[in-house]
């Protein structure tokens, strides 16, 4: 091993030893009096619940306590207080930042993500990242990368035979991965990519047990634990190496990637150190490649269910009504929400919604409970890409991006993203759903069941 190498591994030993989940060992204590109702279940159970059983058990919390209920998880049977009124949400996202933390409440993804992440960042350090990384996604950024997803999306959908059923999970998984990987981290030697790849999937794909298990970290030398470390040691390698490289290039001021942007973005001097370049790309790789892809395959999957919809969908591709085609990728996002709530942990006391909540409560609006309630939205098992043509419903009742300050700095990348790779797809294959499907819980995120099986049948 190196020295960079030994130095690499030692980095990401560093982020699984000192980087402790959900915030950290036990928390101090809390008053817990007065917080609103919620069930007496074990705090592992509770858990299990809200990571595992959560399409079943956060509903039913909202119709047993109402519209703001407590869960406590681990460790320490820690309390989350979840919202799901839009006023409430609207509380939140206003909240003031230094008392509203969102780092705090996204800590079980630190051991992966690192300290650095945009999303495990508050106050000040939030504040100086963001405005580092948002020249890399504004208006002009996202149309140069528009080509090359476009480009990526044609040759997936290129490689597909007529009559066959996929599942459209694991090629919308597919077309985002190499879109994260070329269009985000900037590779494009075949070789590089096939290293990358396998190394990305594994990072992606971690169960709600791994999640859990990151909260003791003597099982890290144990079973899927010590690969999930292995695994990260072998991708950081390669990460860093690409960082090294790229910063050495000779036309890095005229490569358009993410990661060339963020090497050359720099405020009165300040840049992005190697360390915070790997953070804020595992970050833009978790949040940006499988969430996309979920909602493409779910949005294959409505629009293939009903003819009315394909066709309508269809005419949009060929017509280049992209309007349309996001309304598409936004009622998908609705319909199936991908993560189940957005969080803050609160530094002092706070009041929302007139409930006065003591320091250290985590509290969040439930994306889960918000997108299906009827008077958010009317009808609202129905997939209907109408509520979002040109319009959007109101305010605080579609929040797949959360929202104020800390709003999804790759929203319109995903956005972008959606409807150019619908675009592609629907210009060459009618889609057809088989079968029914449902949510099931991946990691932090619910993906379809049966990957949103799909048959698809070239076009005339």
């Amino acid at each position: 091993m190196t020295t960079v190498e030994r130095d690499v591994h030692d980095l990401t030993e560093q982020r699984f030893t000192r980087m402790r989940p959900f915030g950290g060992d036990a928390p101090p204590p809390i008053d817990t009096s007065g917080l609103p109702p919620g069930p007496r279940w074990p705090v592992l159970l509770q858990s299990a619940g809200l990571l595992r059983f959560r399409h079943r058990f956060v509903p039913y919390l909202h119709r047993r306590y109402g519209d703001v209920f407590t869960v406590r998880i681990i460790p320490g049977g820690r309390p989350l207080v979840l919202f799901t009124r839009p006023e409430h949400a609207k509380e939140i996202f206003a909240g003031d930042p230094e008392v509203f933390h969102a780092g705090k409440g996204n800590a079980i993804l630190g051991p992966i993500m690192g300290e650095h992440s945009l999303l495990l960042q508050d106050s000040g350090e939030h504040k100086r990242a963001r405005k580092l990384l948002m020249p890399a996604f504004n208006g002009h950024a996202l149309r140069g990368y528009e080509a090359l997803v476009t480009e990526v999306a044609a040759a997936e959908a290129a490689h597909w035979t007529s009559g066959a059923e996929l599942r459209a999970l694991d090629r919308m998984n597919a077309v985002t991965l190499e879109v994260i990987l070329r269009v985000v981290f900037g590779v494009t030697d075949e070789a590089r990519l096939a290293e990358l790849r396998p190394r990305v999937n594994k990072t992606v794909d971690i169960s709600p047990a791994i999640l859990l298990g990151w909260g003791y970290p003597a099982l890290q030398k144990f079973g899927p634990w010590k690969k999930t470390v292995e695994n990260q040691h072998e991708l950081d390698q390669l990460i860093y190496r690409e960082i090294r490289e790229r910063r050495a290039a000779p036309d890095l001021a005229e490569r358009t990637d993410v990661l060339s942007r963020l090497i050359l973005t720099e405020d009165g001097g300040d840049a992005l150190t190697d360390t915070e370049l790997r953070d804020q790309l595992v970050t833009l790789l978790l949040a940006g490649h499988e969430t996309t892809a979920t909602a493409l395959a779910w949005a294959l999957h409505e629009i293939g269910r009903s003819p009315e919809q394909l066709a309508r969908a269809r005419t949009a591709a060929l017509e280049g009504d992209d309007a349309w085609l996001d309304a598409v990728m936004k009622e998908s996002m609705r319909r199936h929400p991908v993560i189940p709530m957005v969080v803050r942990t609160l530094m002092k006391p706070a009041t929302v919604g007139g409930i006065d909540l003591p320091a250290g409560t985590t509290i969040g609006p439930s994306i889960l409970v918000a997108h299906s309630r009827p008077e958010n939205h009317p009808d609202p098992d129905r997939f209907d890409p109408e509520r979002f043509l040109g319009h959007n419903p109101p305010t605080n009742t579609w929040i797949p991006f959360g929202g104020g300050v800390r709003r999804c700095i790759g929203a319109g990348f995903s956005l972008m993203e959606g409807v150019a790779v619908l675009r592609e797809v629907l210009r060459a294959w009618d889609v057809t759903a088989v079968g029914e499907d449902e949510p099931k819980v991946r990691n932090i995120t619910s993906v379809p069941r049966n990957g949103a099986r799909i048959r698809v049948t070239a076009r005339a």
